[in-house]
């Protein structure tokens, strides 16, 4: 991957997290305007190496029958700490535990069919 696509990732990210429904999200779960920015956040930032509709891409597929069976932890350390040596990256320093352990209850759930 170029580093400029990491770049790009990088501040449309910080660009939705930091936007003002999200400041205080975690002080009482995730809001539903923040959900809708994750949401958005998995379809387009994930989407780029996942595959639009996360049927896979350069990343493996995202959607609940490719996640089944895979530790709810184990998926929200990836999301959060990237994989080293891959393209892969860490989203930690944009997204918070709470609101990757929603995404990965989220994706393992099937939120997009709901969309």
């Amino acid at each position: 991957m170029p580093p400029i696509f990491f770049v790009v990732a990088f501040f449309s990210a910080l660009f939705l997290t930091l936007s003002p429904s999200s400041l205080h999200a975690q002080e009482k779960g995730i809001s539903a305007a923040r959900q809708g920015e994750l949401i958005h956040l998995l379809k387009q930032d994930c989407g780029s190496c996942h595959g639009l509709t996360l049927e896979g891409g350069l990343g493996p597929p995202l959607l609940p029958a490719a996640l089944s069976g895979k530790p709810p932890e184990w998926l929200r350390d990836v999301i959060l700490d990237g994989i080293p040596g891959t393209a892969m990256p860490p989203w930690r320093p944009i997204l918070s535990e709470d609101e990757v352990t929603w995404l990965v209850k989220s994706m393992q759930q099937g939120i997009l069919d709901e969309q």
